[in-house]
């Protein structure tokens, strides 16, 4: 009976592009319920999770429990005052927003959201639509997302949120490849690129004889590909600026990133577009690896809940459990130096999808070849491997950091003094940067200010050290002071 159902239920290509105009429209507005809905969620589900984390109180002031401060949040930057900069690139300065923050919509077009259902009398998918290349989708809407973060940071006519920008854009081409990596494991399993059939792929339980005892687990493709889970894991936390790789929002070192100059609704736009997409890899982690609107287990033993609504409910708290572990992240990581996010970026996670890649082809090539389950070659050969990949990942990441280790041991012990490069060994350069990051010279001293000396041309006075006057500190000379 269970089979009968999931069979008739489950979405195929075929059933898409067959809908009635209205069926559309009401899936249109569906999806984009969610989305806000999720977003106002997420933002009081992180300050309530962080706040308990650090044993404070919270969002407790605006609704119930404080269940509505992120809708205060969202009225007060719709109120605040639009201040533009005067070297902004007008068009750019206001299309950048948009442009972040469509493609986070539109990827979502192509998430299952549940079964086949009935709307008002009409069978449909539960999901917008479909395509043979519908994970594809979801990469490039992402990958479009990132234009908005770069324009925002050149447009804005500023220093810090060029930087931001320009952090973005490297952060993009290097964690982009890496989850891209990631996901052809999946293909590889599911035999397609279409979401809907790479639920159904994780449809049936994997069963296997361990010692002669007959055991059944799920088929969730995180099970099956262990380092392709944890890859993308990694990658999406750095594809979506969240700490602790939110870089391009550094406030200790670039005051806030890329939408410094940014303010009231269109900062709003820049801040609903990092959670949309922060909804949106949850659900593409969900469909990829955890089943999809598939019920786990112990619920999946009951006979309806695969079928209806019900699966919706079960997405949801998959989405709910990704936004937990993002959450988790930014309250328990300190933020990575860049130098370091980008070496583990292109030496770690890089090569060992590369690696892993190989691994689950020559997986499934023997499967074939010895006519063997599945599930038993993914135990008996996929988990020792997916082992040893895990431990070169470890030690790839603590060897990436060696140098700066021992340089960061030296300096804290005294033995590294820039004015005397000959304590450094001799197998490592003799320049201040040899560690991985600069050392200043301990009798730095910063020149005057460029303004001061502007204001020293067109005025009298003295600056400190010159035997000039300050314009900015003194008063100005007048008939008793003999300089006039």
């Amino acid at each position: 009976m269970i089979d009968v159902l999931a069979a008739r239920d489950q979405p195929t290509l075929e059933d898409f592009g067959h809908d009635v105009w209205w069926i559309v429209l009401i899936k249109i507005l569906g999806v984009f319920a969610v989305l806000v809905a999720m977003t106002l969620f997420a933002i009081v589900f992180e300050r309530k999770v962080v706040a308990r984390m650090q044993q404070r109180i919270g969002p407790n002031r605006v609704g119930p429990r404080g269940y509505l401060q992120s809708l205060a949040d969202g009225l007060k930057l719709a109120f605040k005052e639009d201040i533009m900069p005067a070297l902004a690139d007008r068009p750019v300065y206001f299309l950048a927003p948009v442009i972040a923050t469509i493609p986070a919509f539109l990827a979502f077009s192509v998430i299952p959201l549940g079964p086949t259902v009935s709307i008002f009398g009409e069978r449909t998918p539960l999901q917008l639509t479909d395509a043979p290349i519908g994970v594809l989708v979801v990469l490039a809407c992402s990958a479009m997302g990132v234009y908005g973060i770069v324009l925002a940071g050149w447009a804005s006519g500023s220093t810090y949120p060029l930087l931001g920008g320009l952090r973005s854009a490297a952060q993009m081409v290097s964690y982009e490849i890496a989850m891209g990596l990631s996901i052809v494991a999946v293909f590889l399993y599911a035999g397609s690129m279409s979401t809907s059939e790479i639920v159904a792929a994780q449809a049936d339980g994997t069963s296997l004889s361990v010692f002669g005892f007959d055991l059944t687990g799920p088929s969730w493709f995180a099970v099956l590909l262990p380092v392709s889970f944890v890859i993308y894991v990694v990658a999406v936390v750095g594809e979506t600026n969240r700490a602790p790789f939110d870089l391009p929002e550094a406030e200790s070192e670039l005051v806030g990133g890329f939408h410094t100059e940014y303010s009231s609704l269109k900062f709003a736009l820049f801040f609903l577009a990092e959670y949309v997409n922060m909804v949106t890899v949850s659900a593409l982690a969900a469909t990829l690896f955890l089943g999809g609107w598939r019920a786990p287990w112990p619920i999946s033993i009951w006979d309806g809940a695969n079928t209806g609504w019900w699966p919706l409910l079960w997405f949801l708290a998959k989405v709910v459990v990704a936004l937990f572990v993002f959450i988790w992240l930014r309250g328990t990581l300190p933020r990575l130096r860049y130098d370091q996010f980008m070496r583990f970026g292109w030496k770690v996670l890089v090569p060992t999808a590369l690696v892993w890649i190989l691994v689950v082809a020559t997986m499934r090539t023997v499967s074939r070849e010895a006519d063997l389950d599945g599930g038993e070659v993914a135990v008996f050969v996929g988990v020792p491997i997916a082992l040893v990949v895990l431990a070169a990942l470890l030690i790839a990441s603590r060897v990436s950091n060696r140098d700066t280790r021992v340089a960061a041991r030296a300096a804290a012990a005294g033995s590294v003094n820039p004015t005397e490069p000959e304590v450094l060994p001799p197998s490592r350069s003799r320049d201040r940067t040899a560690g991985g990051f600069p050392v200043p010279p301990m009798d730095l001293r910063v020149p005057p200010s460029p303004r001061l000396r502007s204001r020293e041309a067109v005025g009298a006075g003295t600056v400190v050290g010159t035997g000039r006057r300050s314009t900015l500190t003194d008063p100005a000379p007048t008939e008793e002071d003999g300089d006039v």
